[in-house]
């Protein structure tokens, strides 16, 4: 396939395969998400 025959290859398209989608899911459904920017104040 492609005429790559080294599995490390594969391997590595899979994982770019499986990033871009995990970041697509986690850009889906973190949208319209509100962040709070203000720093938290720790108590001491």
């Amino acid at each position: 396939m492609f005429g790559i025959e080294d599995p490390w290859i594969y391997l590595a398209y899979i994982a770019a395969g499986a990033c871009l989608v995990f970041a697509v899911i986690f850009g889906i459904r973190n949208w319209n998400k509100e962040y709070d920017e203000t720093p938290k104040k720790s108590k001491r």
